[in-house]
C-alpha cells in the first residue's frame, strides 16, 4: 500500500465517525403510588440513550413500554432501571401490566419521541 493511498483512507474514516454524533443521555425518576405513575408524559428527541428509574411508593407495579419490548415489575417500595434508545420518533403509552388489582388498568403515562 503507497503512502497516497493511506491518505485518502485515513479522511474517509474520520469523516464518518464525524458525522455520526453520540447520542444524547436523558435520565428520569418516575414515581407510582396510588396506582398513578408521576410523571405521566416524558418527552425525549429520537436516538437518545433513555434511562428511567422506576420507584414503588407503596405496592408492587409492573412497568411495560410494548415498543420497546421493556417490561419490569417494581417490588413494594422498591425500584429498578431500565435502560434502552429510542430509535423511532412516536408516541409510546407506558403502563403496569399487573393484574392483582383492577386499579393497575388505570395506570397510564406517554413516552412522547421526537423527531431529529
Amino acid at each position: 500500500m503507497t503512502a497516497a493511498a493511506s491518505l485518502v483512507i485515513v479522511p474517509a474514516i474520520a469523516r464518518l465517525t464525524a458525522q455520526e454524533p453520540s447520542p444524547n443521555r436523558r435520565e428520569f425518576n418516575i414515581s407510582a403510588r396510588d396506582y398513578k405513575f408521576n410523571p405521566g408524559r416524558i418527552e425525549v428527541m429520537q436516538d437518545d440513550l433513555v434511562k428511567l428509574t422506576v420507584r414503588s411508593e407503596d405496592v408492587a407495579y409492573g412497568f411495560t413500554i410494548d415498543h420497546y419490548r421493556v417490561s419490569k415489575r417494581i417490588p413494594a417500595g422498591g425500584s429498578v432501571t431500565l435502560e434502552f434508545r429510542v430509535d423511532t420518533a412516536g408516541t409510546y403509552p407506558y403502563y403496569s401490566n399487573m393484574t392483582s388489582d383492577p386499579r393497575h388498568g388505570s395506570m397510564k403515562g406517554d413516552l412522547v419521541v421526537k423527531a431529529k
